[in-house]
């Protein structure tokens, strides 16, 4: 499944550095030295050199196309947060947030990256697609799941703030408006996952606190009282397993 995340990742990211190339044939030319981006006289497209090129460029894209353009942010937003509402600053680490965000990215985004791949990768590699219309073919699947997540007012906002023409349908938004009107949509999802996920740790800790003034207790520091409890409290009730619950149920 990560080969084939990196492979889709490769393609989508491609169109944003190919798309609108190959149709205008742009020409680089260096003294003694003339590039003609587009399709040659056999019609074969890209030349290998530039493909490889281009392939490499967008594999140094690949982190941020994946934290912009899929389920990423709002699953590890959310993983932070609930090491926050614990009030363990350090525990779980950041590698293994960080990694369990990334498979549970991949899981969610499973369906969505077998659409690319029957739809454009495999046809490109097996040559019945060129370049441009792979990468089209390619980048529908991950547009129309970003388009299911983002709130309408968020694609409004970017809308007017890019102030061009208003679109007639989905369709006419650009991926420059779409992307950032996604990510705020997803940061919102987050927080109001994450507000949900603060409320019982947040009575935990005001249990304690009254408890602790109740006895003249006020030298002993809430925290290292209630710390043990939040801990208990969501080891019996299978913490872990509700919050992926939730967050891979966010996506439905």
């Amino acid at each position: 499944m990560s080969r084939a995340f990196l492979r889709a990742l490769l393609l989508v990211g491609a169109g944003m550095v190919v798309h609108g190339v190959c149709a205008a044939e742009p020409v680089l030319s260096t003294p003694g030295l003339q590039i003609t981006l587009g399709q040659g006289a056999g019609g074969a497209g890209l030349a290998t050199p530039l493909k490889l090129l281009l392939g490499l460029t967008v594999l140094s894209l690949a982190p941020a196309i994946l934290m912009s353009m899929t389920s990423f942010v709002r699953i590890v937003v959310v993983l932070s947060m609930l090491r926050h509402a614990l009030g363990m600053q350090e525990t779980p680490p950041n590698t293994v947030l960080v990694s369990l965000a990334l498979l549970l990215t991949f899981f969610t985004m499973a369906p969505t990256l077998q659409q690319v791949n029957g739809a454009a990768l495999q046809p490109f590699l097996a040559g019945r697609l060129e370049a441009e219309p792979a990468v089209k073919a390619g980048v529908r699947p991950l547009r129309d799941f970003m388009v299911r997540q983002t709130r309408e007012a968020d694609l409004a906002l970017m809308v007017e703030l890019a102030k061009g023409e208003q679109p007639r349908t989905v369709d006419d938004i650009s991926m420059v408006q779409l992307v950032p009107a996604f990510m705020l949509s997803e940061l919102r999802s987050a927080f109001q996952i994450g507000f949900v996920i603060f409320l019982p740790f947040l009575l935990i800790d005001l249990i304690v606190s009254s408890a602790l003034m109740a006895l003249g207790m006020m030298m002993v520091p809430p925290a290292s009282i209630a710390l043990p409890l939040k801990i208990l409290m969501f080891v019996l009730i299978d913490g872990w397993s509700l919050v992926v619950r939730a967050l891979l149920g966010s996506f439905a």
